[in-house]
C-alpha cells in the first residue's frame, strides 16, 4: 500500500521560514508528479507547487519567488521551502504523488494527510 508521510509544519511568525517534506513509500514502480497543496477555511484547496519527475516546476502566483518545491527521487521525497511566510500562508498543507504501482498501469494521484502552518502576524 502506497503511503505519503508529510513533516515540518508548525506555527511562525511573519516573515519566516519552514520546510516541509513528504515521503512516499510502499509498492511504487513509478512516482511522476509530486505537488504541495493548501487548504484554508472557509476557501477550496489550491495547488501551491508541482513538481515534475524531471525537474520542471509550477507554483501558484501567490507564492511565487517565496516558495521552492524540489524532489529527491532516489529518496521519493518532496520538500517546499516556504520564506518570506505571510498570514494568507497559514492552512493545511497536502503533498500529494503520481505514483504507477505495475507497469502499463495507469498512476493515480495519492494524497498524505495535512500538515498544519501557522503564520502569526
Amino acid at each position: 500500500q502506497v503511503q505519503l508521510v508529510a513533516s515540518g509544519g508548525g506555527e511562525v511568525q511573519v516573515g519566516g521560514s519552514l520546510r516541509l517534506s513528504c515521503v512516499a513509500s510502499g509498492n511504487i514502480y513509478s512516482i511522476y508528479d509530486m505537488a504541495w497543496y493548501r487548504q484554508s477555511p472557509g476557501k477550496e484547496r489550491e495547488l501551491v507547487a508541482q513538481i515534475t519527475q524531471s525537474g520542471l516546476t509550477n507554483y501558484a502566483d501567490s507564492v511565487k519567488g517565496r516558495f521552492t518545491i524540489s524532489r529527491d527521487n532516489a529518496e521519493k521525497t518532496v520538500s517546499l521551502q516556504m520564506n518570506s511566510l505571510r498570514p494568507e500562508d497559514t492552512a493545511v498543507y497536502y503533498c500529494s504523488a503520481e505514483i504507477d504501482q505495475s507497469p502499463r498501469e495507469p498512476g493515480r494521484k495519492y494524497w498524505g494527510r495535512g500538515t498544519q502552518v501557522t503564520v502569526s502576524s
